[in-house]
């Protein structure tokens, strides 16, 4: 037992974020989850409340979750723990680390900037170009910049006789394009867990028979999977440039070589837990107090 007050950005009464609160419980007896829709940050003082709290007192945060939803209005969220840190409060992971994943196409900017290897993609808010990516892929998924669990994404086949109006209709509501081949993954991708930059554990993602991606949204089931050192390495160098302090990066295998769709700006604490007997929740905890303490 500590008397540190630290407090958990999160959804209120969704698991991951109430795990996580529990263990924070556990360890200091104090419990505080933020929604941050509900906070209100006073520009002369400085202070950031919520629900009576100035978040700016805390001895830290943890951010679990930012929205149920990505969208643009998240970067503001962020923005706002900005403050909380300018006032001295240990944030995990620093908010300005967790804005360069948010939006989609800055996180493969960065992933490729490292040369990692990525499905073929292109990014356009150009008609034309659109429909030749599609012709040159075959199949392509077309990804919103700010989404998760799939959400928002659709798969466009060229050969479909109304492929043109599915990009138009994808377009009107994503005027920036991301354009993804689909390629072939055996029903299953890999989620790569990592603390502090280091390695923890690996869960599979198999996806349910009719559904064209793997997410637990859609169906998919959890299993244990064991990687090749090569594997881990491809996934920790994919990782180190976003200096998180947790996350999970997904990686698919294919028939020319692994590739990394993505780094989780906040990671997953079920997979490990159901698939790896990880409790990721206590881990990342833990490794909270280690550098508040010091």
């Amino acid at each position: 037992m500590t008397e540190l007050r630290i407090g958990v950005i999160g959804i209120p009464g969704k698991w991951s974020t109430e795990a996580l609160a529990d263990a924070v419980e556990a360890r200091t007896g104090f419990r505080l989850v933020v929604d941050m829709g509900q906070v209100a940050w006073n520009l002369d003082s400085g202070a950031l409340w919520y629900q009576g709290t100035d978040l700016g007192d805390l001895d830290g945060l943890i951010i679990k979750k930012i929205s149920e939803i990505y969208s643009p209005h998240v970067l503001d969220r962020l923005e706002m723990l900005r403050m909380a840190e300018a006032r001295g409060v240990r944030v995990f992971s620093r908010p300005q680390n967790v804005l360069r994943l948010i939006d989609r196409l800055a996180c493969t900017v960065s992933l490729r900037a490292a040369e990692i290897p990525m499905p073929p993609t292109v990014v356009t808010e150009n008609a034309e170009a659109a429909h030749s990516a599609l012709e040159r892929f075959g199949v392509a998924v077309f990804k919103p910049l700010y989404s998760s669990k799939a959400r928002g994404m659709c798969v466009i086949d060229a050969a479909a006789p109304d492929a043109s109006a599915q990009i138009s209709a994808f377009a009107a509501q994503n005027p920036v394009m991301y354009i993804q081949q689909k390629l072939e993954l055996s029903g299953q991708d890999l989620g790569m867990v990592f603390l502090g930059g280091e390695y923890q554990c690996t869960y599979a993602r198999v996806g349910q028979s009719g559904s064209w991606n793997t997410t637990i949204h859609s169906g998919g089931k959890y299993a244990a999977y064991a990687p090749e050192p090569d594997l881990i390495n491809l996934a920790r160098k994919a990782q180190a440039p976003f200096g998180l302090d947790f996350t999970t990066v997904d990686v698919a295998l294919t028939q020319t070589g692994p590739i990394v769709f993505e780094v989780s700006a906040f990671g997953g604490f079920r997979g490990a837990k159901e698939a790896c007997g990880v409790d990721a929740a206590s881990l990342l905890v833990d490794h909270v107090i280690r550098r508040v303490v010091t």
